[in-house]
């Protein structure tokens, strides 16, 4: 029986009955029922009843190459009907994750070259975790085993990944972290810079806090320090151009790996294949996920510099680490035909040198005049859009998150799905987005902010 056999309410209560969701409060949710997405084609996304949504969001950060594409359908199929899973333990291999490895090194940067594959951005964080203190073991510097991190930084759900990010309420409901890893200051000018501080000095100041741990800690006791090229689920912040230079200069000082978390500005969000790229930035590991199948599998890569690579190889015993679906050849075909996508239809180009300077012009020129807007920010196809009170001294609606969620709420009724965190709306649409869909978001954004700032008034 398929669900067309169903009503809304239907879904709705076999959902609340059995259905748990992540970061969700469930007695809010089981209240007010489900949204119901049946189906989507192209940028858009539609719910049970009909009603046609602009997918700002590209799924969860993944869909970028957008909905309905036959081709990656196709891919799975016939994986499927020829292997549809053995795995990469037991000395073996399948022939697609062997060649999606070799089209990864082509499109990494310099001197990235290996490949260890997993089933979500969480899993990959962990295998970073894992594989660079034990790089360090195998250095003969055991006791080289302390991350740096960011305060507000993401990387994942798992116990390791929730321990590396920065979002201390995920870390009060784990009850206990990874031992040995530490957070520091976030580089987000807007809310953090001093009176008369520079975006330049600003940078200098946010990646000196990395300096200042790695001194606090000793450099013989740090083994790395992890960040995402632009924080995403943070909230969008892009930090100063003079912030990710300094961070690598300083890693470089005190031997400190640098490990670059790009589940979601992997595979053309910012303009280059990887943000790395994009921004300059020479890591020692990267992790993927996301749109290295546009979410139709799932599937994440670790990408290995060839430094750790070329040490566990030769210094080698085994590596006890790794899962069932590492490799899966269904998704690792799904991942080369939609890699095939990107290159074919120039989308990484397209977001460079067309949509997103076009996305950074009309959220300027359409969005950012808005009284509720503090800021607008965006690099490539990703955006963020601050709610504020007041927009001189950008005092914030109280409670804290509550005038975004009034936004995202009348967004999404007026057909445009946005996410809202903490203060923040941000967007990070399918890679197939065209000058006229970013019109068509700009327009449904602003009627969304006005009918929000009607809302606000009556408070």
């Amino acid at each position: 029986m398929t669900y067309q056999n169903y009503s809304l309410k239907q879904l709705q209560q076999i959902d609340a009955a059995h259905h748990l969701h992540p970061f969700t409060d469930h007695k809010e949710l089981r209240e007010a029922g489900s949204r119901i997405i049946t189906r989507a084609n192209g940028p858009f996304i539609y719910d049970s009843e009909g009603a046609e949504i602009l997918d700002g969001m590209a799924g969860l950060w993944c869909v970028n190459v957008g909905y309905g594409r036959d081709e990656l359908a196709e891919a799975a199929y016939v994986q499927m009907k020829e292997l549809p899973y053995y795995n990469s333990f037991f000395k073996c291999s399948t022939p697609t994750p062997v060649l999606l490895s070799k089209k990864l090194a082509e499109i990494a940067p310099k001197n990235v070259s290996q490949v260890f594959y997993g089933s979500s951005g969480s899993e990959a964080n962990d295998t970073a975790l894992r594989l660079v203190r034990h790089y360090w073991v195998l250095e003969g510097r055991p006791e080289k085993n302390r991350i740096i991190s960011r305060k507000m930084a993401y990387h994942g759900s798992t116990v390791a990944g929730t321990s590396l990010g920065g979002m201390d309420p995920m870390h009060k409901q784990l009850g206990g972290a990874v031992p040995n890893i530490v957070h520091v200051m976030m580089p987000y000018a807007y809310e953090l810079a001093l009176p008369g501080e520079s975006d330049h000095d600003f940078g200098l100041r946010a990646a000196g806090a990395i300096e200042d741990a790695i001194l606090e800690a000793g450099a013989d006791k740090v083994a790395a320090f992890i960040g995402e090229p632009v924080m995403g689920a943070g909230g969008v912040k892009i930090p100063p151009a003079s912030y990710w230079p300094e961070v690598q200069r300083i890693c470089r000082k005190y031997d400190v790996l640098l490990m670059l978390d790009e589940v979601i500005t992997g595979y053309g969000r910012t303009g280059e294949w990887f943000a790395a790229q994009t921004l300059g930035i020479e890591p020692d590991t990267i992790t993927t996920a996301k749109a290295l199948t546009s979410g139709y599998q799932p599937l994440s890569a670790l990408l290995v510099g060839d430094r750790i690579a070329s040490t566990l190889v030769e210094k080698g015993g085994e590596f006890n680490h790794g899962y069932t679906y590492s490799g899966h050849p269904v998704a690792c075909a799904v991942a080369l035909k939609n890699l095939e996508i990107i290159e074919r239809e120039g989308l990484v180009d397209r977001v460079r040198n067309d949509t997103g300077p076009y996305f950074a012009k009309a959220l300027q020129e359409r969005v950012a005049g808005h009284d509720l807007v503090g800021e607008v920010r965006s690099i490539g196809l990703m955006g963020a859009i601050e709610i504020v009170k007041d927009k001189a001294t950008k005092e914030r609606f109280l409670p804290a998150g509550s005038a975004a969620v009034t936004v995202r709420d009348h967004a999404i009724a007026n057909g445009m799905m946005l996410r809202a965190t903490g203060d923040t709306m941000i967007l990070s649409p399918p890679l197939i987005w065209t000058r006229d869909t970013i019109d068509m978001a700009c327009e449904r954004i602003s009627k969304a902010l006005d009918l929000a700032q009607a809302d606000l008034r009556k408070r």
